[in-house]
């Protein structure tokens, strides 16, 4: 364990504890046992980066409910699951969520207050499900990239939809997070069976683009073999630039649980 000269907080000392650490004057003055906790005192640092633009609302939840969730409630529970593993061995969080700007970032610490911060945030965020927020993933990426300092194990949550123009700069960003050699996990969350494989009644619908709220009516059993095979090639070519640079590629699907999720942080912090 490392200790800057940065203090970060106290904590209640413990039995077994050094007493190298032990605050004497709070001691003094309380009749209690602190701790002093200093920035680099971890083992881990992990940064979340977790795509909050309008895309990631669907499918439609009023709440954070296990049963039915959209893809950014299913990707603020992972990261507060994998946050509360974390916190129990004392490794520093990060988390920095965007849209067509960083809307929020906050750096790697390990306490309590950091996760009712995060918390808040994602809160915050869920509650303005219903604002229209475009997406600049490559934008967004650059910047958290140039700005997270130290090597850290960095988990991307997106469902990497981009304007068309824009797939390959997208790409060049998720690369500059790694040339940067933190180490990098794609979590791409998709309403699979809705979004990848286009299962949808026979009926004629009315599809909204989210994000631009453009409209479009036909016969879904028209088009899904054409938007199966779009949605397979950009799926491919994802999967293919993550193994170019060396990132972890993780299907995470809203339906399938959180078991691939945390099973995926236990793996990649061993090889970390």
């Amino acid at each position: 364990h490392g200790y800057s000269a940065e203090f970060d907080e106290h904590r209640l000392y413990n039995t077994g504890d050094s007493t190298k650490f032990v605050d004497w004057k709070l001691y003094a003055k309380t009749d209690k046992l602190y701790i002093k906790k200093y920035e680099d005192e971890t083992n881990l640092r992990c940064h979340f980066i977790l795509d909050c633009s309008s895309s990631m609302h669907y499918p439609a939840v009023d709440s954070f409910e296990l049963q039915k969730m959209s893809k950014y409630s299913f990707s603020s529970l992972a990261i507060l699951s994998i946050i509360n593993i974390l916190l129990k061995q004392n490794d520093a969080f990060g988390m920095s969520m965007f849209s067509e700007d960083i809307e929020f970032t906050v750096k790697e610490k390990s306490s309590f207050s950091q996760l009712k911060i995060i918390t808040q945030q994602l809160e915050k965020q869920f509650e303005q499900k219903n604002t229209l927020k475009k997406t600049d993933t490559q934008k967004s990426l650059l910047y958290i990239a140039e700005n997270l300092k130290r090597r850290s194990l960095v988990f991307v949550f997106s469902d990497m939809l981009q304007n068309e123009s824009k797939t390959e700069a997208v790409f060049e960003a998720l690369r500059s997070l790694k040339y940067k050699k933190h180490q990098v996990i794609l979590f791409h969350t998709t309403d699979y069976a809705k979004e990848i494989d286009f299962n949808f009644s026979d009926l004629p619908r009315r599809f909204t683009d989210i994000e631009t709220q453009e409209k479009i009516d036909l016969y879904p059993d028209l088009m899904k073999e054409e938007y199966k095979k779009l949605s397979y090639t950009f799926k491919h070519q994802l999967i293919d630039k993550c193994r170019q640079y060396k990132i972890k590629y993780v299907n995470a699907d809203v339906n399938k649980g959180f078991e691939k999720i945390l099973l995926t942080y236990l793996l990649e912090k061993q090889k970390f």
